[in-house]
Order: C-alpha cells, then sequence, then structure tokens
C-alpha cells in the first residue's frame, strides 16, 4: 500500500478509536457526525473502486477531457493540495445511515482495496495516463487519485479530530 494512504489509514483510525456510539453520532445542527464523515469518505473509496473495476473491464481508460474549471480545481486539490471548504458534497457520496461500526470497521480495508485497484491501473496503463473522471476534477492519473485521496482524507481527519473534542467535551 501506498506509504501515505497507510498513514492516513491510521490516522483516521485513530481519529476515531474508543469513542462511544453516542459520541460517533454527535454533531453540530447541520453538520455531519464523525460517523457520516466515515461513511462519506468510504463511499468515496468506493465509488474510486467501482470506477477503477470499470477501468479494468473495459481494458482501457475511460477518461474525457478536462473543462478549465475542472483543471483548476484540480490544480487547488492536487497539486497545491487544498480542500476548498464548504462544498456540498455529491448526491452519491453523501452519508446514507450505513451502521457506524461497519463503516469504521471495515474503512480501513476499503482504503487499502482502493490503493491496490490504483496500482493495478497504472501497473496496466502507466503513471502518466489519465485513468477515470473525477466527478468535479475531472480526469485523473493514478499519481492524481492517490494524492486526491490524501488531501481529502486529511480535510475530513481534521474533522474528526474536531468532533472528537468536541463530543468528549459535550458528554465530560
Amino acid at each position: 500500500m501506498d506509504s501515505r494512504l497507510e498513514k492516513l489509514r491510521e490516522s483516521l483510525a485513530s481519529a476515531v478509536e474508543g469513542l462511544s456510539s453516542e459520541q460517533l453520532s454527535w454533531h453540530l445542527p447541520g453538520k455531519w457526525c464523525a460517523a457520516e464523515v466515515l461513511e462519506h469518505l468510504y463511499l468515496t473509496y468506493t465509488g474510486t473502486i467501482t470506477g477503477l473495476e470499470r477501468v479494468i473491464r473495459k481494458a482501457k481508460p475511460l477518461a474525457s477531457r478536462a473543462s478549465m474549471a475542472q483543471r483548476l480545481l484540480r490544480f487547488v486539490v492536487v497539486a497545491l493540495g487544498h480542500m476548498p471548504a464548504g462544498r456540498k458534497a455529491p448526491t452519491v457520496v453523501r452519508p446514507r445511515g450505513l451502521p457506524a461500526e461497519q463503516v469504521r470497521n471495515e474503512i480501513g480495508a476499503k482504503l487499502a482495496a482502493m490503493d491496490a485497484i490504483i496500482a493495478q491501473c497504472e501497473a496496466r496503463f502507466g503513471r502518466r495516463v489519465k485513468m477515470l473522471d473525477h466527478p468535479l476534477l475531472g480526469p485523473l492519473t493514478a499519481t492524481q487519485w492517490r494524492k486526491l485521496h490524501l488531501v481529502h482524507g486529511r480535510h475530513h481527519q481534521k474533522q474528526l479530530l474536531h468532533l472528537r473534542e468536541s463530543s468528549t467535551r459535550q458528554s465530560g
């Protein structure tokens, strides 16, 4: 597994380690709870796996041409490593109420599975080939998919740590 994604996996696990069901579901009004943040990440990993499995099945990259807006956003997220705050998640990766314990127990394996399919595509098509379109960033290479998930995961890890601290204060 990519060492940066492995470190992210450990950080996410650490951020929610020992949280009770009550703490996992605590949230500020109108905001996601820790369980929902984890589910969102889980769904992004699942979506990437599903898309890249299609690439493998079709035996060719399924990337289109990026718009100027996609190129700009990709530069901000992938090149600069900044996840803009305040954007609504695409519907397909919004939490739907999966069991919190299931997501907490499976998210690390899902992240590893995603990295494995990225590596498989990379080995088959090369590092510089755009494999698949991201709904907001457009076509991405294997390296860009990893970087996107790293930046996105770190963004949400900060939220998880804040939720951990806030929920501990509320229950303590």
